[in-house]
């Protein structure tokens, strides 16, 4: 135990990186464990496996146009409330001012109402009312996406007010993400695995609220952890800002709108994602492949987590997270073009109702892994882009608002969630597709080609337009390290000034 403790205890940056280091081991895995608990809740209520729950399990004894449409409208309705309320939480984050910090009150309590609704949503039955059903099921996605926005968005701001380093925070980002890969794919991974289980191969609605109900407690327990165990070290003026000058910040930012802008293009990326069960299902016809191809994501998280802080570290003053964003996109636009390539004749000249050969199963398992490389390693090292740009306007401003920063980002990932979820559904519709509660069923060549192709090629063209916007971020890495000197600076000025204004006046003689 003794090793173990002083382990913990010990720095994540041990040699001298020209900056002060502040975090532990024992703190940064506490934060990482809450991450984890957000990819459980995401998991769950934001990816490809939710659309799957609606439309041929909620919505089963429908047809699957009208299934479709009613799940495209839900996602794409709630998803626009979803994202208008990240600036309000944003908004609240800045203007708390406790004990217990900005961002920690937040994560106390909020997995608690996350972990309730979740549960809630998955009770829902096939055997109810139509009407019954929609109006559950868009109340409750308003719910999950309220308390989620309330633990997500104090969650991310914490990272950026943890430390002011963006070496070690880049090491942070990294343990976050090998960390949220793993405990968050557990219910992806258990959903996935139903199709081998012979319970729950023929019992999928119970696999999924097994799922959500153990899900629940572990994100009650990891946030637990997070709370207890982190620190806010940023500096923030006892004046609350206004939510007007809230606002007026974030037009100041240009490189935070740059991100902005490449975020909105990333929903062509994310159809993929979104459609991938379909893909599965129905083109390659053998739903045993969902788990394998679960779990051939996870070495881009290992990656990404143990690469990218190592050459941000060696790097030092020579790290730009620019270019090491426009190489991300530049390789996975190759990557996904091979994709394509590689798996038309396998895929598309199959027999109809026939499962895709093996050798065609593991060029599509082993494409869809190398995609996930270049892409965990752009996410990462946006992360500390978003840092970046939160130091860019104390810089200019002297103010801190982490909360609204990161919501505008934040708000682009719900956009990215709800649009690019009711794109592909909505193509999906349009394209007369079949919907099925178990088991396979032969959907047509239109239906098949927008598989393909929202699954290859389409990703390809988001991370081209993703490159235009990029040029225009206007931080590079010699920037950042004299921004942060400036800031530095004008904090210890600050307190040196706020220490002699409460020094008493000396007595006249």
């Amino acid at each position: 135990m003794g090793k173990i403790s002083e382990f913990l205890n010990s720095k994540i940056i041990q040699k001298d990186v020209g900056e002060e280091t502040y975090l532990t081991w024992k703190e940064t895995i506490s934060y990482a464990l809450g991450r984890g608990a957000q990819g459980m809740s995401t998991s769950m209520t934001s990816s490809k496996y939710i659309n799957y729950f609606l439309t041929n399990v909620l919505f089963r004894k429908i047809p699957g146009e009208q299934a479709l449409s009613i799940a495209s409208n839900i996602r794409f309705f709630c998803g626009i409330f979803d994202a208008i309320n990240d600036p309000i939480m944003g908004i609240l984050v800045d203007r708390t001012r406790t004990k217990d910090g900005q961002m920690r009150p937040y994560i106390k309590w909020a997995p608690w109402f996350v972990a309730l609704v979740m549960v809630l949503f998955f009770i829902g039955s096939a055997n109810a009312p139509l009407a019954v059903n929609v109006i559950y099921t868009t109340v409750l996605f308003i719910g999950l996406d309220v308390t989620y926005t309330a633990f997500d968005i104090p969650m991310g701001a914490l990272a950026f007010s943890i430390t002011p380093s963006g070496i070690e925070r880049t090491k942070l980002f990294g343990v976050s993400s090998i960390l949220r890969s793993v405990v968050g794919a557990l219910p992806q991974v258990f959903v996935a695995a139903a199709a081998w289980l012979p319970y729950f191969n023929n019992h999928t609605p119970q696999a999924y609220l097994t799922s959500a109900t153990v899900s629940a407690a572990g994100i009650i327990f990891l946030t637990r952890l997070t709370f207890r165990n982190t620190r806010e070290r940023a500096e923030h003026r006892e004046d609350i800002p206004s939510i007007q000058e809230c606002f007026s910040l974030l037009f100041k930012n240009r490189p935070l709108l740059m991100l902005f802008l490449g975020n909105i293009f990333f929903v062509i990326c994310k159809i993929a994602e979104q459609v991938s069960f379909y893909f599965v299902a129905d083109l390659m016809f053998n739903r045993k492949y969902n788990v394998v191809i679960d779990v051939v994501k996870f070495p881009g998280f290992l990656l990404a987590g143990i690469l990218v802080p190592m050459l941000i570290e060696k790097a030092g003053r020579k790290a730009d997270s620019r270019k090491f964003y426009q190489l991300c996109c530049v390789s996975a636009i190759a990557i996904h073009v091979l994709f394509a390539v590689v798996t038309y004749h396998g895929l598309m000249l199959k027999g109809a109702g026939e499962s895709v050969s093996l050798l065609t199963g593991i060029f599509v398992v082993l494409f869809t892994g190398l995609t996930t490389i270049p892409l965990e390693f752009k996410n990462l090292i946006q992360k500390e882009m978003e840092a970046e740009t939160v130091d860019y306007i104390e810089w200019k401003t002297g103010r801190r608002v982490e909360g609204i920063m990161l919501s505008i980002m934040s708000f682009t990932g719900k956009i990215e969630n709800t649009f690019s979820s009711s794109i592909g559904l909505a193509i999906l519709g349009l394209t007369g597709y079949i919907n099925h509660p178990e088991g396979s069923v032969i959907q047509n060549d239109a239906t098949n080609w927008a598989l393909f192709l929202m699954t290859t090629v389409v990703p390809a063209i988001g991370y081209l337009l993703m490159l235009v916007s990029i040029r225009f971020y206007n931080i590079t890495g010699e920037d950042h390290h004299q921004m942060m000197k400036d800031i530095m600076a004008a904090r210890a000025a600050r307190k040196a000034e706020k220490e002699a204004a409460a020094q008493p006046l000396p007595e006249q003689g």
